[in-house]
């Protein structure tokens, strides 16, 4: 008879990080608590070998907590903020890069401050344009393996090792959120704030802004017809939410409409 070959499956990472790898030697929670102490200035000191402190899902809390803590702080000192979105992929070269500068250049001219993800792309140009213009620019970015992602036009910034932790940031205090063409990450980041602003989480009075009809219109069309008109999906005035523009210009028109918001 053949013998039964057992498949071995990888741990694949959970929503709060990689898993750390079990050990049925030293699996009970009685060994790993004498793994660690406590020295008087509230430290951790690990005392034997087996998985990292922080790798532990009961204390991996508390790094998420400690994120969201640091974050509500950091945007606590940002006054008038503009987020703006967009493909961490675009270059220099790209219109809509050249947009984004721009953007970055007239907000900053009239008081705003631009956050973004703090990375490559569309976020370098709206910093860059903030940065020139000598407004503040500030980035939230994610912390990656052996990457460097904080562009240089950045002053006021602070890291995220999640990415739910930092897309919250990203949505809790502006009072417009811009968005150029992106991928997944950007329509990530679109729909949520949508959904916040649908089931009033969110002021129904701050704009959600798409610079690029041709580049937008084709999921808009989808969204009204499909979504909305055939299958209503999404209620009469949900649409409304999203403001397709051309220019610019017509977005910093907007922009300069909005009030400030507060945590």
């Amino acid at each position: 008879m053949p013998k039964i070959k057992k498949h071995q499956h990888s741990i694949q990472p959970s929503w709060t990080g990689p898993r750390p790898r079990t050990d049925a030697a030293k699996s009970t929670s009685e060994k790993r608590l004498q793994r660690w102490l406590c020295r008087a200035d509230a430290k951790g000191v690990q005392v034997g070998g087996g998985e990292s402190f922080t790798e532990n899902i009961n204390w991996r809390i508390f790094r998420i907590m400690a994120e969201f803590v640091e974050g509500f702080e950091f945007l606590s000192h940002l006054q008038k903020e503009v987020s703006v979105f967009g493909s961490a992929r675009a270059s220099s070269d790209n219109k809509y890069y050249k947009m984004a500068k721009d953007l970055g250049y007239q907000c900053g001219k009239a008081g705003f401050t631009m956050v973004t993800g703090g990375g490559p792309g569309i976020m370098e140009a709206a910093n860059r344009g903030a940065f020139e213009s000598g407004a503040e620019s500030v980035g939230l970015d994610i912390s990656l393996p052996h990457e460097q992602r904080r562009n240089p036009y950045v002053k006021r910034s602070i890291g995220f090792h999640y990415f739910f932790t930092r897309k919250v940031m990203l949505s809790a205090s502006a009072q417009a959120y811009v968005f150029f063409p992106g991928g997944f990450g950007t329509l990530d980041e679109l729909f949520e704030i949508v959904t916040l602003i649908q089931t009033e989480k969110m002021s129904t009075e701050v704009p959600v802004i798409l610079v690029g009809r041709a580049y937008w219109m084709p999921l808009l069309k989808w969204v009204k017809e499909s979504l909305r008109d055939e299958n209503k999906f999404i209620g009469g005035d949900d649409f409304k939410i999203l403001q397709p523009v051309d220019t610019v210009e017509e977005a910093v028109a907007i922009i300069k409409k909005t009030h400030t918001r507060v945590l």
